[in-house]
């Protein structure tokens, strides 16, 4: 299936995204201690990576779910988008309180919250550095674990929402906003990129019972950072998740940590990217090639949405 039509203005990159959530003191613990910095004022959480980018705002709410995703644009294309938003079937008259000023607000098929604005590019122009360290004889490779740095993620790569409907979702978020398909698993899974140049996903979809919040990923600068970012989360009591591992699709190594409320965060290191101008064949995997290449079993609540009221 095609994810976007031939002349569809499309966003570049997230901005950030906005998630309710039960505790902030929780909250603090869990992503202060995933390795982002946190900026705490009223009731809400602002959190950057390493480069210094606000990726992420907590708000204090009475459960977890996405407030909304905000997109960004290139300057001058916000009414394009808007134009294809409105075709495509958007829902801009829904009220919500997080609507501002600021670029334009409209509902997905799914009830989601989207921001799309002019904004600066966060996605990378290239594949970012992996870092390979390699011993040479008669040299150590490893240091001793108390010589370790505290993880910290570079930016944001990406995040998956539950959808009832992954194949429409992919189609809405083609013709709305541009992304396309990179690839997927029959109507169980897909994963879209911006068209600007992208890492594999930025913005992907599972199937289950109803809309909701499954995992925010972070990029981290090698294989040594992701291991290492999982004992981090380990030693302060956040021991189940899964990994470490490498996926097939977007051919990152991973490790997942489950958050207080059911939900993911991903340590993420040399993900597959695609050039803008370089042709990428979106392939229709198997479903056993649509989590992981190698690693430890799937648990049993990776895919368990705590959003549902009756999982599917």
């Amino acid at each position: 299936m095609s994810a976007q039509p031939v002349g569809t203005t499309a966003i570049h990159s997230i901005d950030h995204f906005a998630l309710n959530v039960p505790s902030l003191d929780q909250a603090e613990h869990f992503f202060g201690n995933f390795g982002l910095q946190i900026e705490r004022g009223g009731n809400e959480i602002q959190m950057r990576a390493a480069d210094n980018h606000r990726w992420g705002r907590l708000l204090a709410s009475d459960h977890k779910s996405l407030a909304y995703l905000s997109l960004a644009c290139f300057e001058g294309e916000l009414p394009a988008i808007e134009a294809q938003a409105r075709a495509a079937g958007a829902d801009f008259d829904r009220p919500s309180p997080h609507k501002n000023a600021e670029g334009i607000w409209f509902h997905d098929p799914d009830g989601n919250l989207v921001q799309v604005k002019e904004g600066p590019r966060t996605m990378p122009t290239g594949k970012a550095p992996f870092h390979v360290p390699v011993a040479d004889a008669n040299q150590r490779g490893a240091h001793a674990r108390s010589e370790g740095k505290t993880v910290r993620p570079r930016r944001l790569s990406h995040v998956l929402l539950f959808t009832p409907d992954v194949l429409r979702a992919v189609q809405f978020y083609g013709d709305a906003v541009g992304l396309r398909l990179s690839d997927k698993s029959l109507d169980i899974i897909a994963f879209t990129h911006a068209p600007h140049g992208c890492d594999h996903h930025l913005l992907a979809f599972a199937k289950s019972s109803a809309k909701g919040w499954h995992h925010c990923s972070w990029d981290v600068a090698s294989l040594d950072d992701v291991g290492r970012g999982a004992s981090q989360m380990n030693d302060v009591g956040y021991k189940h998740g899964w990994g470490t591992g490498r996926h097939v699709l977007g051919s990152n190594y991973f490790h997942y940590v489950q958050d207080p409320w059911g939900s993911f965060s991903e340590y993420s290191a040399d993900i597959d990217y695609v050039s803008a101008d370089k042709p990428w064949a979106a392939g229709d995997y198997p479903p056993e090639d649509s989590m992981y290449l190698w690693g430890p079993d799937v648990p049993s609540d990776f895919i368990f949405n705590t959003e549902a009221p009756v999982q599917a």
